[in-house]
């Protein structure tokens, strides 16, 4: 990457970007949005795309920040530009802070555990430990047990807003004891995007409550990431949704496509009913405007059609974090159909080549009862 380039990204901010870590300079420091106004000192352990941005974000409101990453570079590279406090080891992180702490691990799910346990044994009665990732709710409820003969409280906090939480704000869905979720009110109102993210929900006339203002205290230990994990299974379904309904529309001229006459091609008898060379970047852009449809994935999909009309930079190989599998895992716990939500992560496999066998299988079967082959070349 060449010299450092300004982005703007909003009316007030922009960011910087560098060979080593995209930086972001605040051109306005946002107006506090908490009506509990204190400024609170908060240690972040990872520092990727979304750990970075919530310390800029808690930084220009007023809040004391300590960073830590296993990348020294990345590290460095916030001390320069907010002037946080950088700690080399979760010792010299955690002797940085003031008693109570209050630590927020953003790292993979599969780092959180060793994290934990690395972190447990150097905090006092009163510290808390935030999981702001995307752990399995269980995996909060364990911890949050283990930690409690030790007077540490574990608050679980599901997260959304990925790289964009900067500038929009981030959806936070918070599990924990009362307690610990009063004290790190502030915090949460300076990530969450706030009540002007949103009009108010007719009806209500009464005080503003934090779930209007982008957060929400769910419940006990893990029913943050419990309602976060069926927010990302929804995800799932809505994603499928618009990819299936444009590939339907991707595929509307087949009736000026010839086809093979043959037993291995269905026929198209109604060919002169789909002749439609449909632009998708202009669909999906007209969608955004006035459409029942409309949202924020639809906003991103038509920006990726207008960059790239033809998603040649994407081979269609969808990976899952877990949060779609578990929620079709609790949905059997409960009892609850979700037909949408598990074809969808179904489909994610399948693009990844995990149905090979059963595709192989079906064709073996045809070619034993009928001696039918496979065609490569199929046109529908």
């Amino acid at each position: 990457m060449g010299p450092a380039q300004a982005v703007q990204i909003g009316p007030s901010r922009s960011i910087h970007t560098s060979g080593t870590l995209p930086i972001c300079r605040l051109t306005r420091v946002p107006r506090r949005r908490s009506w509990q106004s204190v400024a609170m000192q908060l240690a972040m352990i990872g520092l990727g795309r979304m750990g970075a941005n919530m310390v800029r974000r808690l930084h220009h409101d007023g809040h004391d920040c300590v960073v830590h990453d296993l990348e020294d570079s990345v590290v460095t590279a916030l001390e320069d530009e907010l002037g946080v406090i950088g700690a080399r080891s979760l010792d010299e992180l955690v002797d940085a802070l003031a008693t109570p702490r209050s630590i927020w691990i953003m790292v993979p799910a599969a780092y959180v555990g060793t994290t934990v346990d690395a972190l447990a044994p150097l905090l006092d009665p009163g510290d808390t430990i935030i999981d702001g990732g995307n752990s399995w709710y269980r995996h909060d409820v364990d911890r949050s047990a283990a930690l409690s003969p030790a007077g540490i409280e574990y608050v679980d906090v599901g997260t959304s807003g990925g790289v964009f939480g900067l500038e929009r704000g981030y959806c936070l869905m918070i599990g924990g004891t009362v307690a610990a979720v009063e004290r790190l009110t502030p915090v949460f109102e300076s990530l969450a995007p706030g009540i002007e993210a949103a009009g108010r929900t007719p009806g209500r006339t009464d005080a503003e409550a934090p779930e209007e203002h982008g957060w929400v205290h769910c419940g006990p230990s893990g029913a943050g990431h419990f309602v976060k994990m069926v927010h990302n299974g929804i995800e799932y379904g809505m994603m499928a949704a618009y990819a299936e309904g444009l590939n339907v529309l991707s595929k509307a001229n087949i009736g000026a496509v010839d086809h093979p006459v043959d037993a291995e091609t269905a026929p198209l008898d109604a060919a002169p009913y789909y002749r439609y060379d449909l632009d998708l970047g202009k669909v999906t852009e007209v969608w955004r405007r006035g459409s029942v449809i409309s949202s924020w994935l639809l906003d991103l999909t038509a920006e990726a059609f207008h960059a790239d009309p033809e998603l040649r930079a994407y081979e269609g190989v969808v990976s899952d974090s877990g949060e779609g599998r578990w929620t079709v895992s609790a949905a059997i716990d409960e009892g609850v159909p979700v037909p949408v939500l598990s074809a969808a992560l179904y489909q994610r496999f399948s693009s990844r080549g995990r149905s090979d066998v059963a595709d192989q299988v079906l064709s073996a079967m045809r070619a034993g009862f009928g001696g039918h082959i496979e065609r490569r070349d199929a046109t529908r």
